[in-house]
C-alpha cells in the first residue's frame, strides 16, 4: 500500500521517547522530512541518529517545552523557518498532573492546556496553509480514559475535552481536504514506562490490570500505536475526518 507520505513535510511535537518516538521512527522509514519537537536535546539527538539511519531525508530537531512558550509564536516560528506542514501530529499531555477531582481551576486548567489547549492553539496557525492548499493531516494523540473516563479525572476530562474538539472541528474542517482526527492508546509500556517499571518490580498490579482490564492480555507497544498515526496521516485516511480511533487492546 502506497501511503504517499514520502517527501511530505511532518511536524511531530513529542517524539523523543515511547509513543511519538515510534511515530517518528515510523514517518522516517515512509522517506518524510520531519521536524521533531520535545523538551529533552539528548533523547531528541539518538531519535534523530536512528532515523537518518532509516533513511529520513530530513530530520531537524526543534528544543521547545510547549508548557512554557507562546504557543502561537512558535508555530509561526515553525513556519517561517520549515514552512508549510503537511502532517502535523500533536503527542503531547500525560496523567502527571493534579489527581484531586476537587482541584483548583488553575489545577483543572493546567491540565486541559497540557493535554488540549497547547496544541489546539498551535492548530489555529499550522492548520491554514493546509486549508490554502486544500491538503493536510492533523492527528491528536488522545487517552482511551478520554472514552472510559476512568483513573485521573483531570487527565480524563481534559482527554475527552480534545476528542469533542477532534469531532466537531473535524466535521468542519472535512470539506476543506483537512483531515483531523484523534488516536487513543490504551496501555502502552516502553523503556522506562509506568508499566515497564512495574513488569520488571514483578509488582502484583501488572496482573491485576491485565486481568481486570486488558482483554488481549497485554500492553501495546509504541509501534502498534504509531502504525495507526501512520494510517491516519495518509492518502486513505481521506473518508475519516473527526475519527477518533482506540487502539487499546480492547480495554474494558
Amino acid at each position: 500500500m502506497n501511503l504517499g507520505i514520502e517527501n511530505k513535510n511532518v511536524l511531530i511535537v513529542g517524539a523523543s521517547k515511547g509513543i511519538g518516538k515510534g511515530i517518528a521512527l515510523d514517518f522516517a522509514e515512509e522517506k518524510a522530512n520531519i521536524v521533531a519537537v520535545a523538551r529533552s536535546k539528548d533523547l531528541m539527538e539518538k531519535v534523530k541518529e536512528e532515523a537518518l539511519a532509516l533513511g529520513c531525508p530530513s530530520f531537524n530537531v526543534v528544543i521547545e517545552d510547549i508548557m512554557e512558550c507562546d504557543t502561537q509564536e512558535f508555530a509561526k516560528s515553525l513556519i517561517e523557518k520549515y514552512g508549510a506542514f503537511d502532517i502535523v501530529v500533536h503527542n503531547v499531555g500525560g496523567s502527571l498532573i493534579s489527581r484531586n477531582p476537587l482541584g483548583t481551576g488553575e489545577e483543572w486548567n493546567y491540565a486541559l492546556k497540557f493535554n488540549a489547549v497547547a496544541s489546539i492553539d498551535m492548530n489555529s496557525i499550522l492548520i491554514p496553509p493546509m486549508i490554502e492548499k486544500g491538503w493536510g493531516r492533523v492527528i491528536q494523540i488522545s487517552s482511551i480514559s478520554g472514552k472510559m473516563l476512568r483513573g485521573n479525572p483531570l487527565y480524563a476530562s481534559a482527554k475527552a475535552f480534545l476528542n469533542a474538539y477532534v469531532e466537531s472541528v473535524g466535521r468542519a474542517l472535512a470539506p476543506k481536504g483537512v483531515v483531523l482526527s484523534a488516536v487513543e492508546p490504551g496501555a502502552v509500556a516502553f523503556e522506562g514506562s509506568y508499566w515497564d517499571n512495574f513488569i520488571k518490580e514483578g509488582h502484583p498490579r501488572v496482573h491485576d490490570f491485565l486481568s481486570h482490564h486488558q482483554a488481549i492480555d497485554r500492553f501495546g507497544t509504541p509501534k502498534e500505536i504509531a502504525d495507526v498515526v501512520l494510517f491516519m496521516a495518509s492518502e486513505q485516511a481521506s473518508f475519516m475526518p473527526g475519527a477518533v480511533i482506540p487502539v487499546d487492546g480492547a480495554n474494558c
